[in-house]
């Protein structure tokens, strides 16, 4: 039940602009030229004390490749559930995935993080490839991966 009522807040939070007053934010994650098959990758955000609010997008298609994505794995028990009409196409090397989303305006400055994991089969798994504080200042400014992430900006 207090993960249903997680996800229905951060739902609303995310989708509801006349419960909390929201903008399109586009999210851009560029990928290097790694030489392996298209990434998976879990965009999903924590709360400031790092409990798991909710996800943002899902790059790629089959399921039983989502338990590489760990870190987001782990915070959702892998609940499907959890990315229900957030899906899309794993991104290829050298690509760069753009997915523009209404967040609400509480969500920055208030201690929120934007996570991404990755991973590409047969290579090595990138749980918390990135972690970028969501504020209002943070908008615009590249943050670089760990792995196959070249850069990550968000725009509002």
């Amino acid at each position: 039940m207090k993960s249903l009522l997680a996800l229905l807040a951060i739902t609303t939070a995310l989708t509801l602009p006349g419960l909390a007053m929201g903008r399109p934010v586009t999210l851009a994650t560029t990928l290097g030229n790694y030489g392996g098959d298209g990434a998976y990758l879990a965009l999903y955000v924590t709360d400031a004390q790092g409990a798991y609010a909710g996800s943002l997008w899902m790059a790629g298609a089959k399921s039983k490749y989502y338990e590489h994505l760990s870190g987001w794995y782990r915070a959702t028990g892998g609940n499907i559930a959890e990315i229900d009409g957030i899906t899309g196409a794993s991104v290829g090397a050298g690509r760069t995935l753009e997915v523009t989303l209404d967040l609400a305006d509480p969500l920055f400055d208030a201690g929120y993080t934007l996570h991404i994991d990755a991973a590409v089969e047969d290579m090595r798994d990138s749980p918390d490839e990135l972690a970028v504080p969501l504020t209002a200042g943070g908008a615009g400014k590249a943050v670089p991966g760990r792995r196959y992430i070249v850069d990550f900006s968000y725009a509002m």
